[in-house]
């Protein structure tokens, strides 16, 4: 454990785009870099900065956080404030770069230089930042080596779309497991759709070249082949960001992530979960940008009533009157609907039995190290290549099959539970659960290939300052 009175071995500038799946896993990785002696900053806009309640992250293991803002052009509201989608992303473009900019000048003149930028690939803008500084340029991808592949192959001509178009009826890259088209990220098997996203995905390899360093959520064993197609690409750096307390339990007060844009309501979560017993529960959750039609929530809703199991439903404030009348108080025994949760410690309590989920890396990646089966309901982006991951290249769950409609039907969504929790197919996906906890934990263990990824990358880190001075 670092001495946090030690001097640090280099300043960093964190940046995550807006979402919270991409701060939690990059504020995870600060955590560990500040446990290796480096000082990280956390970028977030103007507005999520004045909904926070501090500017400074305590880690108990090194230096501790700072939070910084720069302006995406909406510091009143945020995303809320722009007329739509696109008109955020054009305005985080065109206001971010000189924002970022202003601030790394801020922080010199402060006597508190920048040494590097870590940036979420969804924002190729930060690395020409770097470079006008003449700092060093990291990318951290927040999805797996396996779509950031197809990203890279859509991105640089190699794959051509449509798809069908084209005369193709899966999709491969090297490495990964051969998808049907409906398997691959939904901005590749369902071209045109979401414009101004799939111009985001692809421009994450806008100016890849550059980039100093490449680093990636996940663990090596996890994308074996994959991570040696990608290496050869971009260079390494891979780990999985979930708070140490789940894994090595190195940085002992490292128990959350530590910064939510919803509320949890943990308290209530945590006594419900303590009165049922050992793994009798269901956990639904679709993440914090997922939006259901009301006849999948009818759906989904009768499905969990007639599963006979105790159920945990996260349903956000913004889409609970799309649940069916009177479905709340109906099922408020065997059953508990939250606006929001913290899925970590849902996870890690033992009454929970499966996880229904929208197959978000970051819940895929919390499921597999955590030991919880997964029934996936992907829903767009990355997700159906997650799923299809998760039933047949790490075993630890079952996807749902649509209808013609794209609804997973109240039977389908029973059957899956059934299997995972009961089924033939239980006590192997639990015995390959088993296998990729203990994976993950010496991964980030002492000595493990991600925490010697990190040394490595502190390593750097510390030579290109010795350089610069």
């Amino acid at each position: 454990m670092e001495d946090p009175k030690k001097p640090e071995k280099a300043h960093v500038l964190v940046l995550p785009f807006t979402g919270q799946g991409h701060i939690n896993p990059m504020l995870q990785f600060s955590k560990r870099l500040s446990s290796k002696g480096i000082k990280s900053t956390l970028i977030t806009t103007i507005y999520i900065s004045k909904s926070l309640k501090t500017t400074t992250i305590a880690t108990h293991y090194g230096p501790p956080i700072q939070l910084r803002p720069i302006s995406d052009g909406y510091d009143d509201d945020g995303y809320h404030q722009a007329e739509s989608t696109a008109a955020y992303l054009d305005s985080l473009r065109t206001n971010g770069p000189v924002s970022l900019a202003q601030l790394i000048k801020k922080l010199s003149e402060e006597g508190d230089p920048v040494n590097a930028v870590i940036y979420d690939g969804f924002l190729p803008w930060a690395l020409d930042v770097a470079k006008q500084f003449g700092l060093v340029g990291v990318v951290f991808f927040t999805q797996s080596c396996t779509v950031n592949s197809i990203y890279y192959h859509v991105q640089r001509g190699l794959i051509q779309l449509p798809l069908m178009g084209h005369g193709s009826t899966t999709v491969s890259v090297p490495g990964a497991p051969e998808l049907q088209p409906w398997e691959a990220p939904s901005f590749v098997h369902n071209y045109g759709s979401y414009p101004f996203w799939f111009d985001v995905i692809l421009g994450q390899f806008s100016n890849i070249d550059q980039v100093d360093w490449v680093l990636c959520n996940i663990f090596y064993d996890m994308e074996k082949e994959e991570f040696s197609y990608i290496i050869v690409l971009f260079g390494h750096g891979f780990r999985p960001t979930v708070p140490s307390y789940y894994l090595d339990k190195r940085l002992e007060h490292d128990k959350d992530y530590g910064l939510q844009l919803l509320n949890p309501n943990t308290t209530l979560c945590n006594n419900w979960l303590d009165s049922k017993p050992k793994d009798s529960v269901i956990y639904v959750s679709f993440g914090s940008a997922a939006e259901l039609t009301e006849e999948q929530f009818k759906e989904l809703a009768q499905g969990l009533k007639n599963s006979q199991h105790n159920f945990l439903w996260v349903v956000r404030e913004s889409e609970q009157a799309k649940l069916p009348n009177g479905f709340i108080p109906e099922t408020s025994g065997p059953g508990l609907v939250v606006g929001w949760a913290s899925q970590l410690e849902v996870l890690a309590n033992e009454a929970t039995g499966c996880f229904v989920t929208h197959c978000g890396f970051n819940s895929v990646l919390e499921a597999l190290s955590l030991g919880v089966p997964v029934v996936g309901v992907p829903q767009w982006t990355d997700q159906g290549t997650n799923g299809k991951f998760v039933e047949d290249v790490w075993g630890i769950g079952v996807r749902v099959k649509v209808d013609d409609d794209g609804i997973v039907r109240k039977k389908e969504l029973q059957e899956c539970i059934k299997e995972v929790m009961e089924g033939e197919k239980s006590e192997e996906i639990k015995r390959s659960l088993s296998k990729w906890k203990k994976l993950a934990k010496e991964a980030v263990d002492e000595g493990g290939s991600s925490d010697k990824n990190i040394d490595e990358f502190v390593a750097y880190l510390a030579e290109m300052q010795n350089v610069r001075s």
